[in-house]
């Protein structure tokens, strides 16, 4: 098993090393030491975890997701005829802390929007996010699908871990150094510090109309690939719990709402059968999984249940069209 990187954050959002804070000026120099792609990874793949984790259950769901994902493609490698190459994922997990009383909805919620739109979050992923774009190998450049010169950046949120990585992105989206263009047919931004290949967000904590309001910026970022986003009727955490909090349900249990540009709504795809292209290269792609979601108990319901053969396929499905 791949050992899992990780990226810890405080409550304001900054950078530590240890208990330490790093200073700004000394980010760069802080992945470069801890962060350099391996030349064997044909994907890196960034995971933020949600509500309620412990450091060692982030570690945990990370690596459940990383081997389900190879488990997957050795079980099917025909669905992903773009990863004919072989699929290598190396994991960054971003921690951070999410852990409160049973009854703190509230309080996570407004911890992890002032982490990213008011803290240091969004500046430190969003320098994270630019930091593997520089060490990683072009895409466009590769002679071949994957190998050393070419290796795909795919971003991966769980609850309020999807609002720190839009927050991180919406943040890259100001910011000014040119970027490349991968695999999608949408052209890639011009003057963007870095390009990501997809965005999953499995049952995001936020309202369903959270890409028109708050991440408005999201169709213009540095994200080449589509923002994909899964629902779950039976994800009480994003349902009843948010419904409680912002008087709505949220995108985790109801899907994404309106957003900038029009949204592609699918079911999610059994392990064995393969999503269209078609399906999947939109700006917007609201996935029901209420089907495979199910399990839980109270008071969050299926809101954790994403862990499943079925995540790794769209992982990979995501990762395959991005060639």
């Amino acid at each position: 098993m791949t050992a899992i990187r990780t990226v810890d954050l405080d409550e304001a959002g900054r950078l530590l090393d240890g208990d330490t804070p790093v200073p700004e000026h000394r980010l760069a120099a802080h992945f470069a030491e801890f962060l350099t792609p391996p030349a064997w990874a044909s994907d890196i793949i960034v995971y933020a975890h949600g509500w309620q984790t412990r450091p060692d259950a982030a570690i945990d769901a990370a690596a459940r997701l990383l081997a389900l994902t190879q488990e997957r493609y050795a079980e099917g490698p025909g669905l992903y005829p773009h990863l004919a190459n072989g699929f290598a994922p190396w994991p960054v997990l971003v921690r951070w802390p999410s852990r409160s009383t049973l009854f703190g909805y509230r309080r996570i919620r407004d911890r992890a929007h002032t982490m990213g739109a008011e803290g240091h979050a969004a500046r430190v992923i969003g320098r994270l996010l630019g930091y593997l774009d520089t060490e990683r190998g072009d895409p466009a450049a590769a002679r071949v699908l994957a190998n050393r010169d070419g290796q795909y950046l795919h971003l991966v949120g769980h609850s309020f871990g999807c609002r720190l990585l839009c927050e991180a992105v919406q943040w890259a989206a100001d910011d000014g150094r040119e970027g490349g263009t991968l695999g999608w047919s949408r052209p890639g931004p011009p003057g963007r510090p870095f390009t990501v290949d997809s965005m999953l967000l499995l049952q995001m904590a936020a309202p369903r109309d959270a890409f028109a309001t708050t991440f408005t910026a999201l169709a213009e970022a540095p994200l080449r690939g589509p923002v994909v986003a899964t629902y779950a009727e039976r994800d009480w955490a994003t349902g009843l719990w948010h419904k409680v909090a912002e008087k709505r349900r949220g995108i985790g249990s109801q899907g994404i709402g309106t957003a900038p540009e029009p949204v592609s709504r699918i079911g999610m795809r059994p392990p064995h059968e393969a999503y269209a292209k078609k399906e999947l290269d939109h700006w917007f792609v609201s996935v029901d999984a209420g089907g495979v979601f199910v399990e839980g108990r109270s008071p969050a319901g299926a809101h954790s249940d994403h862990l499943r053969p079925e995540s790794a396929h769209l992982l990979l499905s995501l990762a395959d069209y991005s060639r």
